[in-house]
């Protein structure tokens, strides 16, 4: 069965989605969260600062191996409350073959803040 696309878009509405390189500074279990979490706070460079994150990724990171890691965000959404948590950006990740997230990075280290393109 083919995969179902997403209506076309607009290379506007494209531009309309804010998606930034940053580096996670830090990352801290999640227990409390409804489903299994880490919270991460990432680093978007001097102009952005540093960012919120709760994201469901406990299937393939532990909160010690993040530390460092360059990882995509949506940065244009608004907060959103997670338990006692405000999440500030969405993190990216594509499903593994179980379904499990696998986080979007860039395959050589690139200046954080960075924009897609």
């Amino acid at each position: 069965m083919p995969a179902q696309l997403a209506p076309q878009i607009t290379f506007d509405d494209f531009l309309a989605v804010d998606i930034r390189v940053g580096r996670i500074a830090r990352a801290e279990p999640y227990p409390e969260a409804r489903r299994p979490a880490i919270k991460l706070w990432i680093d978007f460079g001097p102009e952005i600062g540093e960012k919120r994150s709760s994201a469901q990724i406990t299937h393939h990171y532990d909160p010690d191996g993040l530390v460092g890691k360059q990882v995509l965000a949506v940065l244009n959404f608004p907060p959103r409350q997670i338990g006692k948590f405000v999440s500030e950006v969405l993190v990216l990740g594509l499903p593994d073959a179980s379904g499990e997230v696998v986080l979007l990075t860039p395959d050589k280290d690139v200046p954080i803040g960075g924009r897609i393109y």
